[in-house]
């Protein structure tokens, strides 16, 4: 990982200084107390600056809050303070006075709508019939409406943020723990004033992201690049645990509104509804989360009449990000809501009506999009077999009648999630392919490897294009010099969009030895190399991979596909305690055809916990109105002691 790189020779740590005000003007910064420090070598703030003080996906967010400046959450960085080590530059840190002049924040989305702070440009609609008139018709058998409130979650990589930024006669390398390796390119070019051909960005692995690491690990760069750009030194910051927690951002918390209705059968045929997200006091990836909750909320159900309006709450906290779903499940977990108050009105089991309402092939949803190869019936009933599901629920409604202070639960659940970006530009990748003559080859693609396995499947692609051992394979390091203008490494897109730049390349080569396989045909592909070489044939390849027949989020194809899913789950709640466990889940899938099925279902197996962790462990708590102890605008739930994922 990016911390455990060794540093060059005279290599310096930083640690970031902050407001401490979640809304506040910055009247003062006075460093002089940390540089008198023995090893404490500089502070910069934002006079320092050598090009734009301006980062942050929506150009709104500003390296170092200026002197006279507002800082827009407790943890706006006001500078940054350099040292001969980590440990002392923390220390150091601490020591800066920073003077501001506070005014009331606002911390949640009832508070924002309250004062009618939002994002400008984010509100954004689909629709589909005209639920108002369904609502008005009078032939609706039942119409009710509520409300649904959804927090947060934290990532809780394994690896925090750390960037390492070396200077080198003009350019710069940063080693950094990023999905996002051109963001940071940018960025630091931004800051620098230095053109994106002298920057280098590179990622041997990250110790896990989930999204938190696609656009917010690239302040924590920028202020590395900033004070190795005035000392000429290779410079490193690793956030700790609580300050990552508290500075980087989280999954968007979300409230819907809705009204709803349904006929006397329990076929949902209106929906309106309102969500707004919690984006924080920067847009970051707001706009495209709103637009993902929006175009999932339907989950994987045909409504006749459906309007979806969503919003971005603009608030004092730290700018919420992408985290895996990208506002999918907040999306699904409504209408969801819908379905099991609606079951409660008619007197069904929510998964009698869940398969009454589900989508089939053909449909069409919400914002246009004609559903082809629907697989979510087959999903749907297939985790009905699988999991034995009727004669499980008589089983738990038999436990219950016997077991007054523990009761048990069996529910199942569909999901449809689509596949591409909803930002058409996003929907493309490089990959470049050397073969050498001893028959071993060497891959580099603008993907990051994360845990996720897509260095291993872009791998096993070379090897079966080539017919050579996969051991004969190695994927390089991602860097900015190799594979120029990448994609982030996000949205269950990237074995698409990289596999298929890859296998291009490969192919590539593959048509150029074409005869040289033929004339041996039994022999390992280093004598096939190595005539094909001997004959000044070439033997790299660049390939470019552009996801065809889609629209974007303003057309009638955002998505690619869709993958479908279903699940079943019992716990069991001691009605006493509160304690709640998780007795069986059954998951069902279709992705299609698995380039590495172990891979995969790690994969699902880990998407389930981390979301049975948001749905019943995960909280974060702020120092808001509701928690009048904590101090404000600080998160309290900033370390493991606080805040619990699952655990084995």
């Amino acid at each position: 990982y990016t911390d455990d790189v060794s540093l060059p020779h005279g290599s310096l740590h930083a640690v970031r200084v902050y407001a401490g005000n979640p809304c506040c003007k910055v009247l003062a910064i006075d460093p002089t107390a940390a540089l008198a420090l023995p090893g404490v070598v500089a502070f910069f703030g934002a006079d320092d600056i050598p090009g734009a003080n301006v980062i942050g996906m929506g150009a709104d967010e500003m390296l170092f809050v200026p002197i006279g400046g507002i800082a827009t959450c407790s943890f706006s960085p006001v500078g940054v303070v350099v040292a001969d080590s980590a440990t002392l530059a923390s220390h150091a840190a601490r020591m800066v006075s920073v003077t501001v002049e506070g005014v009331k924040a606002i911390m949640t989305i009832a508070e924002a709508i309250a004062a009618d702070s939002y994002f400008e440009n984010a509100a954004k609609e689909y629709s589909k019939g005209n639920p108002t008139s369904a609502f008005a018709s009078g032939q609706l058998a039942y119409i009710f409406q509520d409300e649904v409130r959804i927090g947060g979650q934290e990532h809780f990589y394994l690896e925090p943020m750390s960037s390492i930024v070396i200077p080198q006669e003009g350019e710069f390398i940063n080693i950094a723990s990023t999905q996002g390796l051109t963001s940071h390119q940018q960025a630091l070019s931004s800051v620098l004033a230095v053109p994106y051909n002298k920057i280098i960005v590179k990622a041997k692995r990250v110790g896990g992201g989930f999204g938190g690491k696609e656009s917010r690990s690239v302040d924590v760069a920028a202020a590395a690049a900033v004070a190795a750009y005035h000392l000429d030194k290779p410079v490193k910051i690793t956030l700790s645990r609580d300050e990552d927690m508290a500075s980087s951002g989280h999954r968007h918390p979300f409230v819907a509104r809705y009204k709803a209705g349904a006929s006397a059968d329990g076929h949902l045929i209106a929906v309106e509804v309102d969500l707004y997200c919690n984006g924080g006091n920067s847009s970051d990836f707001s706009f495209g989360v709103i637009n993902r909750a929006l175009t999932h909320v339907d989950n994987c159900y045909n409504l006749q009449h459906l309007s979806a309006r969503g919003r971005v709450c603009r608030t004092n906290t730290s700018s919420n990000t992408a985290f895996r779903g990208f506002g999918g499940p907040q999306g699904m977990f409504v209408m969801e809501n819908i379905i099991d108050k609606l079951a409660t009105i008619v007197c069904k089991t929510p998964e009698c009506l869940r398969e009454l309402n589900l989508y089939q092939e053909g449909d069409v949803t919400h914002f246009g999009q004609i559903l082809e190869s629907c697989h979510i019936r087959t999903c749907w009933h297939e985790m009905i077999r699988f999991s034995n599901f009727s004669n499980r629920a008589s089983d738990v409604a038999e436990y219950n009648k016997t077991h007054r202070w523990r009761k048990r639960g069996l529910a199942a659940v569909p999901t449809k999630y689509g596949i591409s970006y909803p930002f058409l530009h996003l929907n493309q990748a490089g990959a470049l392919v050397h073969l050498y003559t001893d028959g071993t080859v060497l891959v580099t693609h603008g993907g990051v490897e994360m845990g996720q396995g897509l260095h291993t499947k872009c791998a096993q692609i070379v090897a079966d294009t080539f017919g050579c051992p996969l051991g004969d394979v190695f994927v390089s390091e991602t860097a900015t010099d190799k594979v120029a203008n990448t994609t982030p490494t996000s949205g269950s897109v990237s074995s698409d969009l990289y596999g298929s730049a890859v296998l291009a390349a490969a192919e590539q080569i593959r048509s150029r030895l074409a005869p040289y396989l033929e004339a041996n045909s039994e022999q390992p592909l280093r004598v096939v190399a190595r005539a094909a070489y001997n004959d000044r044939v070439d033997l790299s390849a660049h390939a470019f991979y552009a996801t065809p027949g889609i629209t974007g989020r303003e057309g009638p194809r955002p998505f690619k596909y869709f993958t479908y899913g279903a699940a079943a789950a019992e716990v069991e709640v001691d009605c006493l305690t509160g304690d709640a466990r998780v007795l069986r889940a059954d998951l069902v899938l279709d992705i299609g055809t698995s380039i590495n099925p172990a891979i995969d279902v790690g994969q699902i197996e880990g998407a389930f916990v981390q979301g049975l962790g948001y749905f019943l462990l995960e909280e974060l708590k702020w120092g808001d109105d509701a928690h009048p102890w904590a101090r404000p605008g600080h998160l309290v739930t900033n370390g493991p002691g606080s805040y619990k994922i699952p655990t084995a």
